[in-house]
């Protein structure tokens, strides 16, 4: 039996989201072949809470916990943090110093896909389809103006470095633009403006196994709002249709695309590339590398169309993990 710590929580505004997918994660591990710890990390501690409801603290030299005179060390993590330390390579670095394996991206691919402008950045020279950007830091001069201008109206303000929707408005005219910013700046002092893309929402599960990059059946996001805010993604207010509704060839352009983003971006483990289907053609809008597990979220929904059970994947997951890191 090995011992697995799933980690949840985390500092930002995602952490209640992250805890249900962390949740989620303990449940479905195979009780065959392991022993799943909740880790629950917070800016004070990080400690694991028993059956009977006593809080052990995590010792932070070796990410360990002694549990009835007891010392656990752990074979794997399982990384379910939404936002920091967990999806920005915070957490990463600190597992990789002490060299316990984790299962999602590295830290310096996690840290470069949770900054959105820097993902577009690196994507850039692979003509990877995009909408329209203006960065902004929230010392500058900012010349709405000039920005609508260049992205146009409609177009989303977001906070760069944020998920689940959390600092996301979108603006239809210039009287709307102050409060948009006041929103994102609320949750990160960089923001990302972009230019309102008219079409499908796709989005694409992709992760690896024995080297080989795999993608999941899309799904088509319907949202009843007036975009995958989080009322959308958490809330009901959204018709989620997995597979998507795209014939077989499109299919695959987006599950080919999908991979080689994963790819270039040099990632491991889950994740979701999101696009829309603009004249056309996927233009990619971010991809998130710690995707929500919970009931409600998108991947599981995947996992099950691809004929896959979640106990399975997780498994599959954590051997995999496991393995390359012994490599």
């Amino acid at each position: 039996m090995k011992n697995v710590a799933v980690i949840m929580g985390g500092y930002s505004s995602e952490k209640e989201i992250s805890i249900k997918s962390g949740q989620i994660i303990l449940d479905h591990l195979d009780s065959h072949k392991y022993h799943g710890y909740g880790i629950n990390v917070t800016e004070d501690r990080w400690y694991h809470k028993t059956a009977s409801g006593q809080e052990i603290n995590v010792n932070k030299n070796d990410f360990s916990l002694t549990v009835d005179d007891e010392k656990i060390i752990f074979n794997c993590v399982y990384n379910t943090i939404h936002g920091t330390p967990g999806e920005d390579g915070k957490f990463q670095a600190y597992l990789e110093m002490i060299q316990i394996p984790q299962t999602s991206a590295a830290s310096y691919q996690s840290a470069i896909t949770f900054n959105k402008r820097d993902c577009l950045a690196v994507l850039k020279p692979w003509d990877i389809l995009t909408g329209k950007h203006v960065y902004v830091n929230q010392e500058d001069y900012i010349d709405i103006d000039k920005i609508i201008t260049q992205v146009g109206l409609p177009c989303f303000v977001k906070a760069n470095r944020s998920g689940s929707s959390f600092g996301v408005s979108k603006v239809y005219h210039r009287d709307g633009f102050e409060k948009a910013l006041e929103t994102a700046f609320a949750v990160d002092n960089e923001i990302i403006i972009e230019s309102f893309l008219d079409g499908m929402e796709i989005s694409v599960g992709v992760y690896k196994l024995n080297d080989e990059i795999i993608a999941l059946p899309p799904t088509e996001i319907v949202s009843e709002n007036d975009f995958f805010d989080y009322e959308a993604k958490y809330e009901g207010k959204s018709q989620e249709i997995t597979p998507a509704r795209l014939d077989r060839s499109t299919t695959s352009i987006v599950q080919i695309l999908s991979k080689r983003i994963y790819k270039i971006l040099k990632l491991k483990g889950i994740a979701r590339a999101d696009f829309i289907f603009h004249n056309g053609e996927p233009h990619f809008i971010e991809i998130n590398t710690n995707p929500g597990m919970s009931a409600e979220s998108i991947v599981p929904q995947q996992i099950k169309a691809a004929g896959n059970t979640l106990k399975e994947f997780l498994s599959q997951i954590i051997e995999d993990t496991i393995k390359q890191h012994a490599k």
